[in-house]
């Protein structure tokens, strides 16, 4: 059964029900009502019936005739009974309606029972023991309530009709309601089969009212996007490291097998020397893709409380032991009063893998043996800046700094495949942050400025 169809048939039978059983409730009611109003009636004709025979002082047969006779048209189908203190019949009307167990109630009236009201058959039946001139008098009437039965049955009729009307109303107004509820729906469903993973910029249309469509749409299109990223990394990782992994190791079997030849003890040390360092930077470009896969992936990462200034000083002092001879100027600013400032929420280990990938970027790419880190805190945000002499990037190669594999004019003749800027993009934002590169010309200064929130906010 599709969601419309269960929208249909669950709003249908629930509207059905609340208005059958409201119908049948104003049906109960007014059929209450009509029984108590006309047993009322007929016990106002009775103490009206006593009262009139109290007061007769001579009680004649002819008298009581002209008595039932005058009272007779009031209730129709109407017999009344009435007895004295010792519950001896004084009174019968003439009507042809019979009692068929007056006795019963009347042995129940007296003390416990001032009043009876039951039913015979469609009759209505009303015992009364009522005190005239200290005298007690006891009632048993039974009459039919014609024209409350036919109030009854119109009252009935007129809710059959409109149960059926309104039967009709609430399947039309489920088939819209459902159909309403359900299009968005089926358009997503139309439209997803036109999207597909390969397909540019095509993500499904989010409405503009604030409701659970839109945040599918919009949970659908935000796993699109990551979908497509990982797709796109997929590509470009297989066609990259097909292509860069290719010629070194096409290199490295061909230096071995000119290694297995040479026999110069130096020329083979400078060989050998050579190919660990062309081994350790393909382990370095698998070990980058598996990093940034990690991190694009969120797999088992932890975050907690660090300090960036502690994680720079660890960083400075692995990169002097690999370069010995730069120097990193390391600067806080001084609105930085406490460590505070200093700290934020994130990842330990991929913070340390993206400042050492800056750090050895300033190395690289730095016209001088220096270079210079610095610490600002500002707006409840810290800033730190990573600043090396050297040439500019061209502008049309900054919009690419932060994809897979690029690599600029600069960067030819050094060694490296264009991961560590993806890697160190895809860490800062992960921890809350963000990357920016500018180039100061007058000074000739490449500066790349990360930005994080500080743990308090």
């Amino acid at each position: 059964m599709s969601i419309r169809q269960r929208i249909l048939f669950y709003f249908s039978l629930l509207s059905t029900a609340v208005t059958g059983i409201t119908f049948l409730m104003i049906f109960t009611v007014f059929s209450n009502y009509r029984r108590e109003e006309y047993q009322q009636r007929i016990k106002d004709h009775i103490i009206s019936t006593i009262s009139l025979l109290a007061e007769t002082k001579e009680l004649n047969h002819n008298l009581l005739q002209n008595f039932g006779g005058a009272t007779i048209n009031k209730l129709i189908k109407e017999k009344t009974l009435i007895f004295d203190e010792k519950k001896k019949l004084i009174y019968s009307s003439i009507d042809d309606t019979v009692i068929k167990f007056p006795n019963g109630i009347l042995n129940r009236l007296g003390a416990k029972y001032q009043s009876i009201e039951t039913q015979e058959d469609d009759f209505e039946l009303v015992g009364v023991a009522f005190q005239f001139n200290g005298k007690q008098y006891y009632g048993i009437a039974k009459a039919y309530d014609a024209f409350g039965y036919s109030k009854l049955a119109y009252l009935k009729n007129l809710l059959i009709v409109l149960f059926f009307l309104f039967l009709g109303l609430i399947l039309l107004a489920s088939y819209v309601l459902a159909k309403q509820i359900s299009q968005p729906i089926m358009d997503m469903a139309s439209s997803l089969r036109i999207i597909n993973i390969e397909t540019p910029n095509q993500y499904l249309q989010i409405p503009d009212r604030k409701d659970e469509i839109h945040v599918l749409a919009s949970r659908f299109n935000d796993l699109m996007i990551r979908l497509k990223e990982s797709f796109n990394f997929q590509k470009h990782a297989i066609h990259h490291i097909s292509h860069e992994l290719k010629t070194p190791i096409s290199i490295l079997v061909s230096n071995l097998e000119q290694l297995e030849k040479e026999k110069d003890a130096d020329k083979l040390r400078v060989g050998i020397k050579n190919q660990k360092e062309d081994t350790k930077l393909l382990g370095d470009m698998i070990n980058s893709l598996l990093e940034i896969a990690k991190v694009e992936t969120h797999a088992k990462l932890s975050f907690q409380k660090i300090r960036l200034d502690e994680i720079v000083f660890d960083c400075l002092a692995d990169t002097q032991k690999l370069h010995p001879g730069f120097n990193f100027d390391i600067v806080l600013d001084p609105g930085i009063e406490n460590e505070e400032k200093l700290s934020v929420l994130g990842n330990l280990h991929l913070m340390q893998m993206a400042i050492q990938n800056l750090m050895l970027n300033c190395v690289h790419y730095s016209s001088k043996p220096s270079a210079k880190i610095n610490f600002k805190a500002i707006r409840g945000e810290l800033q730190i800046k990573f600043s090396n002499p050297g040439p500019g990037i061209p502008k049309k190669e900054i919009p690419y700094l932060f994809q897979h594999f690029f690599r600029g004019e600069n960067s030819q003749g050094k060694r490296g495949f264009g991961l560590g800027l993806v890697l160190v993009n895809k860490v800062i934002t992960l921890n809350g942050g963000k990357i920016q590169y500018h180039h100061d010309e007058k000074e000739s200064l490449n500066t790349f400025t990360i930005y994080l929130p500080e743990i308090n906010k």
